[in-house]
């Protein structure tokens, strides 16, 4: 039976934050032996933060971060998806919301930077790669979009 989940935005420096930052640290930058910094964390106060949880047991299981950008555009930031419900869906029920989320607040063009491990996943989401592969965080990446709306 797949369980059921679902997502919403929470704010920045709240207990429920402060939980997304320990996901986002033990998924994605603990594996590059990488902490957060005080300085990098302060720089979200003005993102969409966005999380994840299973329906029964009130567990979060993934997060990601929206930010703004002048041009129209929103990046999509520090997804992560807890190792127990890894590609069991959660990620794609999380980039969907993301989109709704932000093509109801009128952003036409989603942005990221795709961990070479998970471009496939963006490809079957409906993303683009463009360009060559870059360095982040010592590791490859793509730049990948997608247009929302239709566009």
């Amino acid at each position: 039976m797949d369980l059921a989940y679902y997502c919403i935005p929470i704010e920045f420096g709240t207990p429920e934050y402060d939980e997304t930052v320990r996901l986002r640290y033990d998924i994605l930058r603990k594996p590059l032996n990488k902490s957060f910094e005080e300085h990098d964390l302060a720089l979200e106060y003005d993102a969409i933060h966005i999380a994840c949880y299973e329906v029964r047991t009130m567990e979060l299981v993934g997060c990601l971060i929206l930010k703004p950008a002048v041009d129209g555009s929103i990046k999509m930031r520090q997804v992560a998806i807890a190792d127990n419900v890894q590609r069991k869906g959660v990620g794609t029920i999380m980039v969907r919301y993301a989109e709704a989320f932000a093509s109801k607040f009128g952003f036409e063009k989603m942005e990221l930077h795709a961990r070479i491990t998970a471009v496939d996943f963006y490809i079957k989401n409906n993303y683009s790669k463009q360009g060559k592969v870059f360095q982040e965080v010592g590791i490859d990446h793509y730049y990948m979009f997608k247009m929302l709306n239709g566009q």
